[in-house]
């Protein structure tokens, strides 16, 4: 066995301390402060640690062969002496440590102060001592005590933590101190440091990075690094990176983040090229579209006769499309790039353009409408959009139709229109329709045209409902009701698509059993009831014929004496009164405010005048009575007398629906009549 091995190595702490070695000794009344993690060592002559140590330096371990001698270096008796290790270190997390001892003679172990191992006995054998325990995290304090008494000396201690993954389950403390300098004039690069971690069981570190809110992502490899430091090769794309550092423990366990750092990359870094880019052609203008690129500022497009270039600029744009003027039936390439707000240009994307006008006009015309008549059809339409320089250009309009009522593109007819007109501002247009089916239902549709025939998408549908020549058939439930005002003709609805209005014709019979038709005038329409008219004039027992025709939208009607005309008779009611009352009246003239159910809503009225000077000056009042055909008598509708300067009156309770009969009597101071005037009317109630 070699004995002073570390009496050698004490031999040399001269020159270790002065070269700044690991093993530095001093005089014993020095003060020595050794390095973190690296003992403290005292050596006494004697075995109670008493007085002042012999010699005081650091020490690399506790591993010690004395033989049967005493440490080199320092002058202790062979027998009989003690050394004190001593140290205090940061153990991080702290954790599952093992202590480890080898002694003859004597050794303690202490943490903290607090005896964890004792093998205090004079043997001729090594002793040998394992202990496990857990460290808290933070600092703490190893003291190994050794004694040397007889015979054999040798001294040996370890402490390591446990890195079986199913031992340590302490994860390590997130690192600290984390700092990013970013190389901006340079390499474009980002240097991380932080403080190396105290943890005895350290694997190394994992750097982690993510822009905003987006998940971290490991930026370090595969393996743990093992220096507080790293370098990260980001795009120059002008973002903001954040950092995290984590250290990681021989068992695996991997600690929280350190405090998050930031770093602003420069841009150096173009927007991706610009995709689907596409030309569409018009007779005058080329336009560009492309989709839009994320981070771009604005666009520069270019063009060229030739696909090798020069190619010059047209300009930029902040928008995704671009519309330029181009030759027509000529090819030209065209390339578009995108630039972010720091100038970083995009690679080109590029296009060649034939020049062919393929774009039809953008809007279709709308507001469509028609003047339908027997012989033709006029369709008129409007254009909403700026279709004059097409239109100035040689543009136009189709128009199409298909019969029935829905447009049928597998059915569709261009129209030829005679006297087609269009304005000059290009806004709408008509067309004269010669050649459309008579009497049924076809839809219009109206396209714009430009000069190279490319035509808009179709307009709405307009429906219509063509002209005839042929009269409406026969009207079918025709009736004549006698009533105290007049007759009611009422009838069925045709079913026939194209009737406007209905005619009620009165007509006479003659002796020789044709009719006499005097016309539609005697007969009046109300409101409630569009299938029904009250006709006639005085209920005074008259027999009369009826005919109703329906009038379509080109004025086509059945002439009440034809054959197929429905004709019906009705005899009045004969209302008048069975008292005779003689007209004498010879004062002035007659007026009347209500004949056959006029539009006055107080009543039948009557004005009168009286002239004649001698007879009217003796005129003290005037009566107005009213035909009672229960009493069969006139009845006057006032007390006493009107006023003799009365000149109207207004029968307010005239019923409707019936013909009233009235009397005017000017009454002279005597009680006698100065004139009498008789009057009737017939006060219609309308359907």
């Amino acid at each position: 066995m070699s004995t002073r091995i570390r009496l050698t190595a004490l031999a040399a702490t001269a020159a270790l301390a002065a070269t700044g070695g690991l093993i530095t000794a001093t005089p014993a009344l020095a003060a020595v402060t050794c390095a973190p993690a690296v003992w403290k060592v005292q050596y006494f002559g004697n075995s109670t640690f008493s007085g002042t140590p012999k010699l005081t330096a650091c020490d690399a371990a506790v591993s010690e062969n004395y033989g049967y001698g005493d440490p080199a270096g320092v002058t202790l008796p062979k027998d009989n002496f003690s050394v004190r290790w001593s140290l205090t270190r940061d153990f991080g997390s702290g954790g599952p440590f093992r202590l480890s001892a080898a002694t003859q003679d004597g050794m303690r172990v202490y943490v903290d102060g607090v005896r964890k191992i004792d093998l205090w006995k004079n043997v001729s054998t090594t002793a040998r001592r394992t202990v496990d325990l857990t460290v808290p995290a933070g600092k703490h304090t190893l003291r190994v005590d050794y004694v040397a008494w007889t015979g054999l000396a040798l001294a040996g201690f370890t402490y390591a933590p446990r890195t079986e993954a199913a031992v340590d389950t302490v994860k390590p403390l997130a690192p600290a101190g984390l700092t990013a300098v970013y190389n901006r004039e340079g390499t474009a690069r980002i240097t991380l440091r932080w403080t190396a971690n105290k943890e005895m069981d350290l694997a190394g570190y994992r750097v982690y990075r993510r822009l905003g809110t987006t998940q971290w992502a490991k930026v370090s490899g595969t393996s743990p690094l093992t220096s507080p430091s790293f370098t990260d090769a980001t795009p120059a794309t002008g973002q903001t990176f954040l950092y995290e550092v984590r250290a990681v423990d021989r068992a695996g366990r991997e600690s929280a983040g350190s405090l998050d750092v930031t770093a602003v990359t420069v841009d150096r870094t173009g927007p991706a090229a610009p995709t689907g880019l596409s030309v569409v052609g018009d007779a005058w203008w080329a336009t560009l579209a492309w989709q839009g690129v994320a981070d771009a500022a604005t666009y520069e497009v270019y063009a060229a006769s030739a696909a090798t270039g020069p190619f010059e600029s047209l300009g930029t744009t902040t928008t995704t499309s671009y519309r330029t003027g181009a030759p027509v039936n000529t090819a030209r390439y065209y390339r578009v790039r995108a630039l972010d707000t720091f100038g970083n240009p995009s690679a080109y994307a590029a296009v060649t353009g034939d020049g062919v006008d393929r774009t039809p006009p953008k809007s279709s015309p709308v507001s469509l409408g028609s003047v339908v008549r027997a012989d033709y059809t006029d369709v008129y339409w409007k254009q909403p959009d700026g279709f004059y320089e097409d239109f100035d250009n040689g543009g136009t309009y189709h128009v199409y139709r298909s019969p029935g009522t829905t447009l049928d593109p597998a059915v569709l007819t261009r129209v030829t229109c005679a006297d087609e007109e269009s304005d000059e501002t290009s806004t709408g247009g008509t067309c004269h329709d010669l050649d459309m089916p008579e009497g049924t239902y076809v839809t219009y549709a109206v396209a714009a045209v430009d000069p190279a025939g490319n035509e808009s998408a179709l307009s709405a549908p307009l429906v219509v409902r063509t002209g005839d020549r042929v009269a409406p058939g026969p009207v079918t439930g025709v009736r004549a009701t006698p009533r105290a005002d007049g007759v009611l003709v009422s009838w069925a609805a045709s079913n026939e698509d194209d009737v406007e209005r209905y005619a009620v014709w009165t007509g006479a019979r003659q002796a020789d059993g044709t009719v006499k038709w005097l016309g539609p005038t005697s007969c009046r329409e109300g409101t409630s009831d569009p299938l029904a008219v009250l006709c006639g004039d005085l209920p005074d027992g008259e027999t009369y014929v009826y005919a109703v025709v329906a009038k379509d939208l080109w004025g086509n009607a059945l002439l009440p004496s034809d054959p197929k005309a429905t004709v019906v008779q009705a005899t009045e009611l004969d209302l008048r009164p069975s008292v005779t009352v003689v007209r004498d009246w010879d004062l002035g003239g007659m007026g009347y405010g209500t004949v056959i159910g006029g539009p006055a809503e107080d009543g039948p009225s009557i004005n009168w005048r009286c002239d004649r000077t001698a007879e009217c000056d003796d005129v003290v009042g005037y009566r107005i009575s009213r035909w009672n055909a229960a009493t069969e008598a006139y009845e006057p509708l006032h007390a006493g007398l009107l006023p003799a300067e009365t000149r109207a009156y207004t029968d307010t309770t005239a019923a409707r629906g019936t013909t009233h009969f009235y009397t005017l009597e000017a009454v002279r101071a005597d009680g006698g009549v100065a004139g009498t005037h008789v009057w009737n009317c017939v006060f219609q109630d309308r359907v």
